[in-house]
C-alpha cells in the first residue's frame, strides 16, 4: 500500500530537476546582488507551491530574508496579499507603497501565491513591480493559475518573458519516472517486496501516470482513493473516505461556488462523463438558461473546461467529478440517480448506462438488481471488474437467496470475477454454487457450474482439483456424445481439454475433444473455433506436426476473420493459436495473434490469459534479440500472475526473465539471474505438467549460458524424467536433447554420452521436420565433431545451423553458432577466417545489446590467440584434452590425474585415447616427446 503524506510545502520533489536548477541559479544570483521576477505558473496541483517552497528553503539556507503570502478571494481588503506578506504600508499613495514593498523585500525573496484571486489594488501594484526595475535587488516570485489569472497580469508577465525581465517556470506534468519516485516515497513501511509492490510494476505506473495526467495533486487523490486501473475512470478507487480526506482543496473550490453552480456540478457528476447539458438542466431542476449560467461559472472557476466537439464542458479532470459526487449529500445523490435511471430508460438507453445509476440504488429500488445484471452482461468482455461489482450488488439486492432465485447471477458473477482476475473470489463463489445445485436444477445449469468451477481451479494452477471437477461434469453427459451438443456441454468439454493441456495429459482428452468437434454444437461459432484450435494445439504439443500444421493454418484463417470484440469472448483461443504457431516456428504469425490477444483484453479483462500471451511474446522477442521488450513482457507476466494468484505462471515468467537477463547482461550477472531462475523452479513438482517442464528447460538454458554445464545437465536429467526426456514437450525435445549433449561435452568432455543423446535428438527432429529444432541438433553435432577432431565436418554443420537461424530471424542464436564455429574455422581456414566469424557474431549481437554474445566472442578470441602460442601438434586438442595430455606427459598415472581434476579414471582414459588418436601416438613416452619435446 501507499501512505500519502500530509499535504505540506516540503514534501517530496520529484521530476523537477530543470526547475530546481533554475531556482538554484536565481538564489545564487540574488546572493551576488542580482534580483529577478519569477513567474511560477501552471494548472492546479501541478506543483507550483512546492517549487515556491523550494525557493524559500534555498534562500533561507543562504541566510536571505523571506516574505510569503497568499491571495484570498474571500478577503476584499485592498492590497491584501501585500499586507499579509508584511510589506504594505497603510500610508496612501502608489509611489509610497511601491517603495515600501521594494524596501522591505530588498536583498531577499518575496513569494506571492494564488495571484489569480488577488484584489484589484494588489493587481495594480503587482503590475508596477513587474514593469519597473527595482532600485534594490530582490526576487519577486509570483505563483498563479494562468487560466484564472487577470488578463492584465498575464500580459505583463508575457511581455517580461519576451524582453528578458521575467523568468518563467511552468512545471510540466510528471513523466513515469517522476510518478514512480513519488510512489516510492509514499510507500508504506513493510508493504511487501519490491517485486510485489505496485510501484515496481512499470505498467501500473504507466497507467497511473496517464490517469493522473502527471499532476502531483491528482496523483495524491487517486492514490488516496486506492486507485484501481481496471475500474478507472468509472471509479476513482475503492476508498471514498480516503479520497474525500485528501480532497479538501477541491471541496473548498466546490463550496465557493454559487448554489446553482454547485447543483449543476454535482448533477453532472451523477450523470458521469460525457454528460448532456439538457440532462443536467432536467435532473437539477435549474432549467436551460440557469444551467448555462452555472456552467459558465464552473468554467471561470476552472472546475470545468470546454473540450471536444461543440466545446461541451467537462470536469478539468475526472477525479474532480468523483469528488463532486462523493461529497454531495446522500439524499441528493439517490434522487439524482433515480431521476437519471428513469430518464435513460425512457429514451431506451443501453443497459450499461442504466446500470451506472442502478448501482447507487441497489437495496433501495427492487428493480435495480435486474438492471445491474443486464448491464453487466453488456460490459463483461471489456470491463469485467465493473461487471463483477454490479453482479455482486445484484446478488445482494435479490429479493430471495433461495433456489427460486436460480443460479444464473452466481454463474455470471463467477465468470466476471474470473475475467477480472479475482480468481480466489470466483473459486469460492463457484464452490458455493456447485454445492447448492442438484438434479432438480437441470443438466444445463449443472454443466455450467462444473465448467466455471473447473476454470477457477485451473487458473489457480490447482490442476488435480480442476480435472476432478471437469471429469465429474463430463460424466453427466452420455457416452458416446450426442450428435448435437448444447452450449453448456461444449463449454465444459473445452474446459476439460484446457485442464489436461496444462497438466501435460492432453493425450487422455484428445479422443473426447475430437468427438465433440464432430458433433454439431449449439454454442456460438467462436466456441467451436476455440475447440478446433485446442485440438490443433494438442496435436502440435504432442509432436504430430504434419497432421497439425494444416489445421493450425485453417484455424488462423477462422480467427483472423473474427472482429476483436467477438474474438475477445473466447480469450484462450488467441493464446492457444499463438503458442501453437510458436511451436511450429511460425514466429510472425504467433507474434501477430498473441499481440492481438493483448490488445483485445482491455479494461483489465482476462489477466490470466494476458499473462500467457506475454509469456509467448517474451520467448519470441528473446529469440529475435529484442531483449528489452522480452524483459518487459516477462516482468509484466510475472506481476499479472502474482496478482491473480497463479504460482506456476509466476515461476515460468521468472525463469523466462532470468534467461533474458543472462543474454542481456552477460556472465558477470549470470549468477544472480540463474539464482533467480533456480528459486522460481525450486518449488515446482518435477514432471507436473507443461508449466513445470517449460520452467525447467529455461533454467537449464540459463545455467549453460551462465557457464554451469554440470548444473544444466543435472536440471534436465532430473526435471525431464531421465536421459530420454520423456516429460518434456515433444516439439522441443530435439533441441533439449542437443542442449544436454552440449552440456555433457562442456562439463566432462563426455563424447559417448553426447553421441548417444544426439542420435536420439536426430531421430526426434526427423519426426518433427521443424527447421530450428534441426538447427539446434546440427549445432550440437558440430560441437561433438569438433571434440572428436573433425573440424571440417564440424564447420560444415555449424555453417548450416547458422544459416537456418539466420533464415528464421534469430540473430542471437546465429551469433552464438558463429562463435562456436570459430575454432573449427581456425583449424580449416586459418586465423583470419575465425576472426571474421567472431566479428560477424559481434555485429549481429550489437543491436540487441546482448552482452553475453560479446563476452563469448572476446573469450573465444583470447583462447584462439592462446592456442596460436602452443605447438602446431597440440592445436587439434581441446582445452581439457591438452590439460590431461600435459599431466600424463609429466609422468602422472590416470588415477592421479583423475584425483587432481576431479574426474573419474575412466573419463581420463577416454580423453587420453582421443589424444593418442589425434596426435598419432600410441604410448605415454611418445606423448611426452610430442607435448614436451625439449624435456
Amino acid at each position: 500500500m501507499f501512505v500519502v503524506p500530509a499535504p505540506t510545502a516540503d514534501g517530496p520533489l520529484a521530476g523537477r530537476d530543470r526547475e530546481t536548477g533554475r531556482l538554484g541559479d536565481i538564489v545564487a544570483a540574488l546572493a551576488a546582488g542580482r534580483g529577478a521576477v519569477l513567474d511560477i505558473a501552471g494548472d492546479p496541483g501541478i506543483g507550483k507551491t512546492r517549487l515556491a517552497a523550494e525557493l524559500t528553503e534555498r534562500a533561507a539556507r543562504r541566510g536571505l530574508p523571506v516574505l510569503r503570502a497568499c491571495a484570498l478571494r474571500t478577503d476584499a481588503r485592498p492590497f491584501q496579499v501585500f499586507r499579509d506578506a508584511g510589506c504594505a504600508d497603510p500610508r496612501p499613495g502608489e509611489r509610497d507603497r511601491y517603495d515600501t514593498v521594494v524596501e522591505r523585500a530588498a536583498g531577499g525573496v518575496l513569494v506571492l501565491e494564488d495571484l489569480h484571486g488577488c484584489d484589484p489594488a494588489s493587481l495594480e501594484l503587482l503590475l508596477r513591480l513587474i514593469r519597473s526595475p527595482a532600485p534594490a535587488p530582490y526576487v519577486l516570485a509570483l505563483v498563479h493559475r494562468p487560466r484564472q489569472s487577470p488578463p492584465a497580469l498575464l500580459a505583463a508577465l508575457d511581455h517580461g518573458v519576451r524582453t528578458g525581465t521575467v523568468t518563467r517556470l511552468a512545471p510540466e506534468p510528471l513523466d513515469t519516472a517522476g510518478v514512480s519516485a513519488l510512489l516510492a516515497a509514499w510507500r508504506a513501511p513493510g508493504a511487501g517486496g519490491e517485486e510485489e509492490h505496485p510501484a515496481g510494476d512499470g505498467r501500473f505506473v504507466d497507467r497511473l501516470t496517464a490517469a493522473s495526467g502527471g499532476n502531483p495533486r491528482q496523483l495524491r487523490l487517486l492514490v488516496a482513493a486506492c486507485w484501481d486501473p481496471d475500474q478507472w475512470p468509472d471509479r476513482a478507487g475503492a476508498d471514498s473516505d480516503g479520497l474525500l480526506r485528501e480532497a479538501t482543496a477541491v471541496i473548498a473550490e466546490l463550496d465557493a461556488l454559487s448554489p446553482r453552480a454547485a447543483v449543476a456540478a454535482r448533477t453532472a457528476a451523477v450523470l458521469g462523463e460525457p454528460f448532456r447539458l439538457d440532462d443536467v438542466a432536467r435532473i437539477s431542476g435549474l432549467g436551460p438558461e440557469r444551467t448555462l449560467d452555472a456552467f459558465a461559472e464552473l468554467v471561470r472557476a476552472d472546475l470545468m473546461r470546454t473540450a471536444g466537439r461543440g466545446g461541451l464542458p467537462a470536469f478539468r479532470h475526472p477525479v474532480i467529478g468523483h469528488i463532486a459526487h462523493e461529497s454531495a449529500d446522500l439524499s441528493f445523490r439517490l434522487r439524482a440517480h433515480r431521476h437519471a435511471l428513469t430518464m435513460i430508460a425512457e429514451r431506451g438507453g443501453p443497459a450499461r448506462e442504466q446500470a451506472r445509476h442502478a448501482e447507487h440504488l441497489a437495496g433501495a429500488d427492487p428493480a435495480a438488481a435486474a438492471v445491474l445484471a443486464e448491464g453487466a452482461a453488456e460490459i463483461v468482455t471489456g470491463t469485467p471488474a465493473t461487471a463483477a461489482r454490479w453482479l455482486r450488488l445484484a446478488l445482494d439486492a435479490r429479493p430471495s437467496r433461495g433456489p427460486a432465485a436460480g443460479p444464473s447471477l452466481e454463474l455470471a458473477c463467477c465468470r466476471a470475477l474470473i475475467a477480472a482476475g479475482r480468481l480466489e473470489e470466483a473459486r469460492a463463489l463457484a464452490h458455493e454454487l456447485l454445492a447448492g445445485l442438484g438434479p432438480q436444477d437441470g443438466l444445463e445449469r449443472l454443466l455450467k457450474a462444473h465448467a466455471v468451477c473447473a476454470a477457477a481451479e485451473r487458473l489457480l494452477c490447482r490442476y488435480e482439483e480442476a480435472e476432478a471437477i471437469a471429469r465429474t461434469g463430463r460424466a453427466l453427459l452420455p457416452a458416446p456424445l450426442p450428435p448435437v451438443l448444447s452450449a453448456a456441454a461444449t463449454d465444459l468439454i473445452l474446459e476439460y481439454g484446457l485442464v489436461h493441456v496444462l497438466r501435460g495429459t492432453h493425450d487422455q482428452v484428445l479422443p473426447v475433444l475430437r468427438e465433440a468437434s464432430r458433433a454439431r454444437s449449439e454454442a456460438p461459432a467462436t466456441v467451436s473455433t476455440a475447440l478446433r484450435v485446442l485440438i490443433a494445439f494438442c496435436d502440435v504439443f504432442s509432436g504430430s506436426v504434419a497432421q497439425a500444421a494444416p489445421e493450425v493454418t485453417r484455424c488462423a484463417r477462422l480467427v483472423d476473420a473474427l472482429p476483436d470484440r467477438i474474438a475477445g469472448h473466447t480469450p484462450d483461443t488467441l493464446a492457444l493459436l499463438g503458442c501453437a504457431e510458436l511451436y511450429l516456428e511460425r514466429f510472425t504469425d504467433a507474434r501477430r495473434h498473441l499481440g492481438r490477444g493483448l490488445r483485445a483484453a482491455t479494461g483489465g479483462a482476462q489477466k490470466h490469459i494476458r499473462a500467457h500471451q506475454l509469456l509467448g511474446l517474451t520467448m519470441i522477442d528473446q529469440w529475435a534479440g529484442r531483449l528489452d521488450e522480452a524483459q518487459r513482457s516477462a516482468r509484466e507476466a510475472e506481476l499479472l500472475a502474482r496478482a491473480v494468484g497463479a504460482p506456476d505462471v509466476v515461476k515460468l515468467a521468472t525463469a523466462m526473465r532470468a534467461t533474458t537477463l543472462v543474454w542481456a547482461r552477460g556472465r558477470q550477472h549470470a549468477d544472480r539471474a540463474v539464482a533467480l531462475a533456480e528459486r522460481a523452479v525450486d518449488t515446482v513438482s518435477l514432471g507436473r505438467g507443461w508449466w513445470a517442464t517449460s520452467a525447467i528447460s529455461l533454467l537449464a538454458h540459463a545455467q549453460l549460458l551462465g557457464g554451469d554445464a554440470a548444473g544444466c545437465l543435472r536440471t534436465l536429467l532430473d526435471g525431464g524424467g531421465g536421459e530420454r526426456l520423456p516429460q518434456v514437450q515433444p516439439t522441443f525435445r530435439p533441441s533439449l536433447l542437443a542442449l544436454m549433449a552440449t552440456a555433457a561435452l562442456a562439463a566432462r568432455g563426455d563424447t559417448e554420452t553426447a553421441r548417444r543423446l544426439l542420435a536420439r535428438a536426430e531421430t526426434a527432429a526427423q519426426g518433427l521436420g521443424l527447421p530450428l529444432q534441426w538447427a539446434c541438433v546440427r549445432r550440437a553435432q558440430a560441437q561433438l565433431h569438433g571434440a572428436l577432431g573433425a573440424p571440417g565436418t564440424a564447420l560444415d554443420l555449424f555453417e548450416g545451423a547458422a544459416e537456418q537461424f539466420r533464415g528464421a530471424g534469430l540473430p542471437l542464436q546465429q551469433a552464438w553458432t558463429l562463435i562456436a564455429a570459430a575454432p573449427a574455422a581456425r583449424a580449416v581456414h586459418g586465423p583470419a577466417a575465425a576472426l571474421a566469424l567472431l566479428e560477424r557474431a559481434e555485429s549481429l549481437a550489437r543491436p540487441s545489446g546482448a552482452a553475453l554474445v560479446r563476452e563469448q566472442a572476446r573469450r573465444v578470441r583470447a583462447e584462439l590467440a592462446e592456442r596460436d602460442a602452443v605447438p602446431d601438434s597440440l592445436r587439434l586438442l581441446s582445452g581439457r584434452e591438452r590439460e590431461i595430455a600435459e599431466l600424463a606427459a609429466s609422468g602422472l598415472r590416470s588415477r592421479q590425474i583423475a584425483e587432481r581434476l576431479f574426474l573419474s579414471p575412466r573419463t581420463v582414459d577416454s580423453h587420453l585415447a582421443r589424444v593418442y588418436r589425434k596426435l598419432g601416438v600410441s604410448s605415454r613416452l611418445a606423448l611426452a616427446q610430442v607435448v614436451r619435446p625439449s624435456a
